[in-house]
């Protein structure tokens, strides 16, 4: 009997030393929650408070809910409303990220599917431009784009996604596509497919979960792109929402933070938009992307 009861406190204390463990663990975690999100959710109250308040209080809820910071917002500089910067946005992003799912997933179906000359050694210098700085192109593709007359446009963005220029997508493209059962391929070839109704038909309706996570990378990605348009595009007509926040820190010597908090609260809401109604995709294309091969 001794020996049982010193066996129950055991399983006691150890039971209980899980429970003060996993209380202190989830307590460090809510609170790293707290610290990483506490700037987003000031951000967001400061979109309701008056512009003094944002400066003299570090408290994440107003004093008094205003709505105005939004109406003023919204205006802009005066001469053109965010209603323009926002679909100048739609306009360079939408394009881009559909140019780079189309060429990102045809390369990477030749990759990982057909077998020609030099094919290691050409996927081995699609994966070296990973590792090139993004600041060494920027001079030279600036002096190609000042000759091809596309300065002050959106092509010194969309065009290069037409020709599969992002690595990183096609590496995630080629290693789902090596995932797909080659059998599917054989079966369909049986039936009288080629190659692009096999890509077409087979390849792209499988990808969705790639395509889903690719898409929202480069959504993303460009959505928030702050030093290409700032490069290429000179007209204030023509700027997007990042060129637009920042603008508004110049046009005026008294920064309307309230209004700034509310336009960037309102720029963040496509991206997560999308990832929310995404979310499923994005996380299996991610998964699969990075487990088959």
């Amino acid at each position: 009997m001794g020996a049982e009861n010193k066996d129950r406190k055991r399983k006691k204390n150890r039971h209980k030393s899980r429970t003060v463990g996993q209380l202190l663990c989830y307590v460090f975690l809510t609170a790293l929650a707290v610290v990483m999100v506490y700037p987003l959710l000031w951000m967001i109250g400061s979109s309701f408070k008056e512009n003094n308040e944002i400066i003299t209080s570090l408290s994440i809820f107003p004093k008094q809910i205003r709505l105005s910071a939004f109406v003023e917002g919204w205006k802009g500089n005066g001469r053109y409303t965010y209603l323009t910067y926002f679909v100048n946005t739609f306009l360079l992003v939408v394009p881009t990220v559909f140019f780079t799912v189309f060429s990102s997933m045809l390369v990477a179906y030749g990759f990982a599917r057909f077998h020609f000359p030099l094919k290691k050694l050409c996927f081995a210098l699609v994966i070296s431009t990973l590792l090139l700085p993004e600041q060494t192109l920027m001079v030279p593709r600036y002096l190609l784009f000042n000759r091809l007359g596309w300065l002050d446009s959106y092509k010194p963005v969309i065009v290069p996604a037409i020709f599969a220029t992002y690595p990183f997508f096609i590496y995630m493209m080629i290693q789902f596509i090596r995932g797909l059962p080659r059998e599917l391929d054989e079966s369909a070839r049986i039936d009288g497919c080629g190659s692009f109704g096999i890509f077409a038909g087979i390849i792209v309706p499988l990808s969705k979960p790639a395509i889903f996570s690719v898409t929202l990378f480069q959504f993303v990605w460009r959505w928030n792109d702050f030093f290409n348009p700032l490069i290429y595009i000179n007209s204030v007509s023509k700027y997007p929402v990042s060129l637009a926040l920042r603008m508004s820190l110049d046009v005026a010597d008294t920064v309307h933070w309230d209004q700034l908090m509310a336009m960037s609260l309102l720029t963040m809401l496509p991206p997560v938009l999308l990832y929310i109604f995404a979310q499923k995709y994005f996380i299996e294309g991610i998964a699969t992307s990075g487990l088959k091969g």
